[in-house]
């Protein structure tokens, strides 16, 4: 890795948190030079727009939270187990990177106002839906889950769940209902997605 490139990855690894937690338009230049120690050129000498290191910032997010959602899951042999190990994970682990879930986070702020963010915060999620489908189809593949179930279904009700859980837990400032959806999404497996 050149130096160049080695400055440009921590220049998004400091701003990473930032666009996290005060989203795109909530962070400012100021904010970026304070937590990069870098002045704006400094800043725009590795990207040609404030949206470019949004963009990566994301991905780095992203790339770090998958880590962390997909610890353990392949050591499991069966698919339920797998499922479940994903959503211990979402629960269990902090985000690596402070602020929370950056698909959460950034889906909210980019909806209406970066088409850019938005767009790449819509190919993180199909990705993970994707991931989570795979899991459910392999599993039926070995019989271990129903084939009556739908992988998608299955993927986006987990998906769903366990997001919403987060926003809830976020405002309430406990994990109660992260538990609660815990709870619900096992017993949603091993009653309804589980072969027989």
């Amino acid at each position: 890795m050149t130096k160049g490139e080695q400055t440009r990855r921590k220049i998004v690894e400091a701003a990473a948190p930032i666009f996290n937690q005060c989203g795109y338009e909530g962070s400012s230049l100021n904010d970026l030079m304070t937590a990069t120690g870098l002045k704006k050129g400094g800043i725009y000498r590795h990207f040609s727009s404030k949206e470019e290191l949004a963009v990566e910032a994301f991905d780095f997010m992203w790339e770090a939270a998958q880590q962390v959602r997909l610890l353990h899951v392949d050591e499991k042999i069966n698919a339920i187990e797998k499922l479940k190990q994903v959503i211990a994970n979402f629960i269990d682990y902090k985000s690596p990177v402070a602020g929370g879930c950056p698909i959460l986070n950034t889906a909210v702020d980019a909806d209406d106002g970066n088409p850019v963010l938005r767009t790449r915060v819509a190919k993180a999620l199909r990705a993970w839906l994707s991931r989570l489908q795979v899991i459910v189809e392999q599993g039926q593949e070995r019989r271990e889950i129903s084939g009556a179930v739908d992988p998608k279904a299955v993927a986006t009700l987990m998906v769903a769940s366990l997001e919403g859980a987060l926003m809830i837990s976020r405002i309430q400032r406990n994990d109660e209902s992260l538990r609660r959806v815990q709870s619900h999404l096992y017993s949603y497996l091993e009653c309804e997605v589980a072969a027989s």
